[in-house]
């Protein structure tokens, strides 16, 4: 029988299966391989202690502190009426601040006989809050003693790792475990080249992982994360290489415009110039659609940038082709909305088979999972004898009934909320690969693109088009300045009785906590804001029509309104006849209402740097200016505020991106276009290590163009191997 190789072993077999159990199940831990890649969070000093002040609020920290005093109390409670309960407060220190340590009960007796004064401890646990004062109720601990015994040899060196932990393991849990495995590191295959590693001067593998966990100097610690920054970029490039050369290899139609077609038409009948951008990013997707292998093109617009325009060129292209083009929404709403669009601007382009229709005329079909059975059995029939050029759909397009004549181009609109699985099922259905054409309004860093969507060739629109209006965003502190929120209603009054409209956006529908995720909010109890649920548009709706609104057309739009219901609301709204729109973020992506010009976002805090910015790109899109207002009841100090002020400050999507990601951990970015497959990059910063990610992308080029099947490079064919375990294979072969 082979035996396993030591970095594949169980950790059940190395650690005993309580504490294999808890790895598995909360840090995903599952092998020693796993364990050695579970890197130290931080570093305490030895000698030093923890800053106490700067600790975050409702998360798992391990602190190194003194104890200051520790004092035994007495109370009566129900469980204990005479008097008899126990509390024990324990306050330690570590210069710059205090913190209180609460155990109750039976939980005193060990504390109070270990935590004297003077003693130090590593101590783990969850940071709340009681009498507005930091607190850890019932916090594990480990003493560190001066004397000979385990614990020395345990945290040998000055540097104690402080290790990702969680309620059920500590960190010197943790740190113990890895001790026991740290001897298999020699064993770690190393998927570096080693021209590769020499040429740029990086440690062996089995080296870095000694010196980050257990590093004597902090140089050990900055060679151990320079070199494992590298593997994680490498092995992701390489893959992200290997996808796109297997690409290359794929057949494809190649669809070119006729001379004298329906694009030329089209383009006659515009009543603008494209702007330099445009002409640019098309030329480039005309070459690609040229070629005799499948496009696989990323287009970056900033919200009104022109998008939706190059995109129809594109399909407009492939009709002329001979092909056929789908494009897929995420939403209803803006299926609908993108179908409105393109018929009007093509006017009797769109009439294909119609008395009326012009010359080169072709047919565009909705196709939505609402539609009654009359239309969508004619929409289908139209897709299958190519009587439609056209489709755009939500994920209905998808369906096994959905067949085409010949499927050319597939647009995706808003990758981020389209899952891998029906961008694949969707290019299945051409006769070979269809081109891919993915679209996304929220400005992605050239780093996070090369990493997320590293598989596409990626084009930018970074300019206005004409006549589109500046948007001015301002912070309004309801809380500090409540006048300044009665003013904010009077200013939506202004632009309504100037002839303009207005959307309010709410993080949730109506009794329940669900449209804006709970999480993306930093909890801080000293704030009020934080301790009511968000603000609820069934609510804030009902407040707005009876209060400072009153005598306006009020009428609300959420994701759980009856398909049909929604459309209605947004005609009237589109039509003129609703003044004020309150809303959730479904209106976020897409919603072009040009008359528009005011939008308040209640609880601007909840929503992410990126979401504010994509929603204020509803307003000013027409020529009178827009006014976004950002309401907040979070203190001048807090993080969110500092967030809300950097929307405030810039238009630039990109330049908010990378604040939005230096913020959010790029695990969030990166796990939620990789399909929800736990994020690969451990100590790789996207922002702050572009350079890494740069010069890997380059060298995984080269390799792969070399040796596409790794043949000469086995240990990198087994750390691919390990990235992509079963999910996130899938997830690139569906790239």
């Amino acid at each position: 029988m082979d035996l396993v190789p030591a970095l594949e072993e169980p950790l059940k077999k190395v650690l005993g299966p309580a504490t294999a159990k808890v790895m598995a199940e909360h840090l995903g831990l599952q092998t020693v391989g796993d364990l050695l890649h579970h890197y130290p969070r931080r570093y305490e000093e030895r000698g030093q202690l923890t800053h106490l002040a700067d600790l975050p609020m409702d998360e798992h920290v391990t602190v190194v502190a003194q104890v200051a005093d520790a004092r035994l109390h007495t109370f009566a409670s129900a469980k204990a009426p005479r008097g008899k309960g126990q509390r024990l407060e324990v306050t330690i220190t570590d210069g710059s601040g205090r913190l209180q340590l609460v155990f109750f009960g039976n939980g005193v007796h060990k504390p109070h006989k270990e935590l004297l004064p003077g003693t130090r401890a590593m101590f783990a646990g969850k940071v709340s809050v009681f009498n507005r004062r930091l607190q850890l109720a019932h916090p594990a601990y480990e003493l560190l003693r001066g004397d000979g015994d385990e614990t020395v040899e345990t945290w040998a060196g000055a540097l104690i790792p402080i290790y990702p932990a969680t309620a059920k393991l500590e960190s010197w849990k943790i740190g113990k475990a890895v001790q026991t495995v740290l001897p298999s590191a020699q064993e770690a295959l190393d998927p570096l080249p080693p021209s590769l590693r020499e040429g740029r001067g990086l440690v062996t593998l089995p080296e870095a992982l000694l010196k980050i966990h257990r590093p004597h100097t902090k140089a050990d610690i900055a060679d151990a994360r320079a070199r494992l920054k590298w593997d994680e970029a490498f092995v992701l490039q390489v893959a992200l290489a290997r996808r796109r050369h297997a690409d290359a290899q794929l057949p494809a139609v190649p669809r070119r415009p006729k001379p004298d077609g329906i694009l030329t038409a089209f383009d006659d009948r515009l009543p603008f110039t494209l702007t330099e951008g445009q002409q640019k990013v098309s030329k480039e997707i005309f070459d690609d659609l040229a070629t005799e292998h499948p496009m696989h093109r990323l287009l970056q617009g900033e919200v009104g940038s022109g998008k939706t325009l190059v995109a129809l060129r594109a399909m407009l292209a492939v009709v002329d082709a001979g092909g056929q083009a789908a494009m897929l929404a995420p939403t209803e709403v803006l299926a609908q909305q993108h179908h409105r669009s393109v018929v009007e601007m093509m006017g009797e382009l769109a009439e294909g088979g119609m008395l009326g229709g012009a010359e080169h005329a072709t047919k565009i079909v909705l196709l939505t999972g609402s539609m009654g059975a009359a239309a969508r059995r004619q929409a289908l029939l139209d897709l299958v004898t190519a009587d439609a050029g056209i489709v755009i759909g939500t994920h209905a397009l998808i369906e096994d009934k959905v067949q085409f004549h010949d499927l050319g181009l597939v647009v995706v609109d808003e990758q981020h909320r389209f899952g891998v699985e029906q961008r694949d099922a969707l290019r299945g259905k051409g006769k070979q690969p269809p081109h891919l054409l993915v679209m996304t309004a929220t400005p992605i860093p050239r780093t996070v693109a090369m990493t997320v969507f590293g598989d596409l060739e990626t084009s930018v629109l970074d300019q206005l088009p004409a006549g589109r209006s500046p948007i001015a965003t301002h912070v309004v502190p309801a809380a500090d300045k409540p006048h300044f929120l009665a003013r904010a209603w009077e200013r939506v009054r202004e632009e309504v009785e100037n002839g303009h409209q207005a959307y309010v956006v709410c993080p949730r529908i109506g009794d329940d906590i669900d449209e804006a995720d709970p999480k993306k909010a930093k909890k801080s109890p000293e704030d009020e804001a934080e301790k009511r649920p968000p603000l609820a548009v069934l609510d804030v709706a009902d407040h707005l029509a009876k209060g400072p609104l009153q005598g306006l057309a009020v009428e609300v739009l959420h994701g759980r309104m009856h398909p049909d219901d929604k459309d209605a609301v947004m005609r009237r709204f589109a039509a003129g006849e609703t003044d004020v729109l309150v809303a959730t973020t479904v209106i976020e992506v897409g919603v072009n209402v040009p008359n528009a010009t005011a939008m308040v976002i209640m609880d601007a805090d909840r929503f992410g740097v990126s979401q504010l910015h994509q929603l204020r790109g509803r307003v000013g899109r027409g020529s009178a200016p827009g006014l976004c207002l950002l309401v907040t009841e979070m203190p001048e100090a807090s993080a969110a505020r500092q967030r809300l002020n950097a929307v405030a400050s810039t238009l630039d999507g990109f330049e908010l991106s990378r604040i939005d990601l230096e913020q959010r951990r790029e695990g969030d970015v990166l796990g939620q276009a990789q399909s929800g497959a736990r994020t690969s990059l451990r100590v790789l910063a996207v922002i702050e290590d572009e350079e890494v990610i740069a010069e890997a992308r380059e060298e995984a080029a080269a390799v792969v163009t070399s040796d596409p099947e790794l043949t000469h490079l086995p240990a990198l064919r087994t750390a691919l191997d390990a990235l992509l375990d079963e999910e996130r294979e899938q997830y690139l072969e569906k790239g």
